[in-house]
C-alpha cells in the first residue's frame, strides 16, 4: 500500500526530512489563496508511476497560469487513474541529485539502507552503482555514515545524508514500514540538501499496530476499486481477463494454480488470495487469528465476487493444508451450489448474495489437499446438484484439468 507523494511529504516533514515549502489543492480555485511563493510546481497525486511523461507535472510562475494548469490536471488521466488532489511545491534548483532508500529485504529478513549518486537509476544496471548496507544490529548512525561513505560523498554533504537516511530508517521502523525512498535527493551549490520527491509503502499486514493508518488503508482501497483492479483492492489478487477465476489460501497456492491454468491451455480470470485479512481490519487481534476466524467470511465474499464476473464460468478453489472454520466452509461450498436450500447455522452463509442460478453462474471445482480430503469429499457428496456444478479432487492436475475442461465446454454451448 503505497502513499501519494503529498501524504509522504508530511510524514517526512513531520520526521526532520527536509522538504520544499508546499500546499495541498483539492480544487483549482485553491490556488488563490495559494501560501507559498511564485514560481511554483504542480505535481498530480496518482499512484501510476512516469507522471511527468504523461503531463502530471507542470511549472507555473503566475496565478492565472496556475488555475489553468491545475484545471487541465484535474482532468488528466494517468494510468486510467484522475487525480482527486494536486501538489503544489516551490521550485528548486539543485546542482546534483541522488537516490536514497530504506526497504526491508526479505531475503536476509533486514532492513537494508541503499544509496546511489544518480537518481535516475538504470535499474539494469543498478548492481554496478548503487551501494547497499544491511542493518544487521540494532540501529546506530554508523549504519547510515558507512552508506554515505560508501556512495563517496565527503565533509558537510556526508553528515547531511547520513542524518536523512538515519531520519529515513527512523520512520521506516516507527510505521512498520517496507519502503521509504527519496527520489530525489537534491543538492544545492550551497552543500543544502532537499527531498524533492519521496515514496513510502506500508506493510499491510502491519496496519493493525497503527490504528492511525486505518483511514488511509480505507482510502486507498476505495479507490483502488474504481481503477482497473475493480472489488479487488483489499485482496492479493491479480486481476484477469480469463474464465477460470481461482481461489487459493495462499499466495504460492494462488500463483501456482494460475501457473498450471495457463501451462494447459486455460485462461485465468481474477485470483483471489484467501490467506490474508483484510488491510483495514485494525483489531487488536494477532494475524494468525486474524486468518482463522475470518478465513470463512473471506471464503464467501470471495465466490460471490467472482459469480458476479459474468466472463468467469468457472471457480477453482485451491486448498492446501488444514481448512479452518470446517464446518462453516463447507456450509459456504454447499449453499453456493445449491442456494435453495440455505444452511441457516451460518450467519456467514446468509450473507451470500446467491439466491438463484442465472446463465452466467460458474461451475466450482475445488481441490482441498491433505488428510481433510475424505472428510471433505463425504461431506459434499451429499450435496445435490447439477451436473459438473461441483466438482471435489484432491490432485491439483485433476482440478486444473477439469476446471479448463468446464470452462471449453462452456464456451462452446455459447457458440
Amino acid at each position: 500500500m503505497d502513499l501519494l507523494e503529498y501524504q509522504v511529504k508530511e510524514w517526512f516533514s513531520n520526521i526532520g526530512i527536509p522538504v520544499l515549502p508546499s500546499q495541498r489543492i483539492d480544487h483549482p480555485t485553491d490556488l488563490k489563496r495559494l501560501k507559498i511563493s511564485y514560481p511554483i510546481v504542480l505535481k498530480s497525486q496518482v499512484y501510476a508511476g512516469e507522471r511527468a511523461k504523461a503531463g502530471g507535472v507542470r511549472f507555473v510562475g503566475t496565478t492565472i497560469d496556475a488555475i489553468a494548469s491545475a484545471q487541465t490536471l484535474f482532468n488528466l488521466p494517468i494510468g486510467r487513474e484522475l487525480p482527486e488532489v494536486l501538489l503544489a511545491e516551490s521550485q528548486y534548483i539543485g546542482e546534483q541529485e541522488l537516490y536514497l532508500a530504506v526497504v526491508l529485504d526479505t531475503a536476509v529478513c533486514r532492513p537494508v539502507l541503499l544509496g546511489c549518486t544518480e537518481a535516475d537509476v538504470d535499474w539494469e544496471a543498478a548492481g554496478e552503482k548503487m551501494h547497499h548496507v544491511v542493518v544487521e544490529q540494532e540501529f546506530s548512525p554508523f549504519y547510515a555514515r558507512r552508506l554515505a561513505l560508501k556512495m563517496g560523498l565527503q565533509g558537510k554533504l556526508m553528515q547531511s545524508v547520513s542524518s536523512v537516511v538515519e531520519k529515513m530508517y527512523q520512520l521506516f521502523v516507527q510505521q512498520d514500514l517496507d519502503l521509504v525512498e527519496i527520489n530525489p535527493l537534491a543538492v544545492s551549490a550551497s552543500g543544502e540538501v532537499m527531498a524533492l520527491n519521496g515514496k513510502v509503502s506500508i506493510n499491510e499486514r502491519a496496519i493493525g499496530r497503527h490504528p492511525d493508518l486505518a483511514e488511509i488503508a480505507v482510502k486507498i482501497a476505495h479507490r483502488q476499486s474504481g481503477s482497473s483492479t475493480r472489488h479487488l483492492g483489499n485482496w492479493d489478487s491479480l486481476d484477469l481477463h480469463g474464465k477460470i477465476g481461482i481461489l487459493g489460501n495462499g499466495m504460492g497456492s494462488m500463483m501456482a494454480t494460475l501457473d498450471l491454468v495457463t501451462s494447459v491451455g486455460g485462461k485465468a480470470g481474477s485470483c483471489l488470495n484467501l490467506r490474508h485479512a483484510f488491510v483495514t481490519d485494525v483489531s487488536p487481534r494477532t494475524f494468525s487469528d486474524r486468518f482463522e476466524r475470518g478465513f470463512a467470511d473471506r471464503l464467501a465474499k470471495g465466490l460471490n465476487i467472482l459469480a458476479a464476473d459474468k466472463s468467469i464460468q468457472v471457480i477453482l478453489l485451491n486448498l492446501l493444508g488444514s481448512v479452518p472454520q470446517t464446518e462453516e466452509v463447507y456450509a459456504i461450498i454447499r449453499n453456493f451450489v445449491q442456494p435453495e436450500h440455505p444452511d441457516t447455522k451460518s450467519t456467514t452463509v446468509r450473507g451470500s448474495s446467491r439466491t438463484s442460478r442465472d446463465n452466467h453462474f460458474p461451475q466450482l471445482v475445488v481441490r482441498i489437499a491433505g488428510s481433510e480430503f475424505n472428510i471433505a469429499q463425504n461431506c459434499l457428496a451429499t450435496i445435490n446438484t447439477e451436473t459438473d456444478a461441483l466438482i471435489v479432487v484432491e490432485n491439483l492436475d485433476e482440478a486444473v484439468a477439469a476446471s479448463v475442461r468446464l470452462a471449453k465446454l462452456t464456451a462452446h454451448k455459447k457458440v
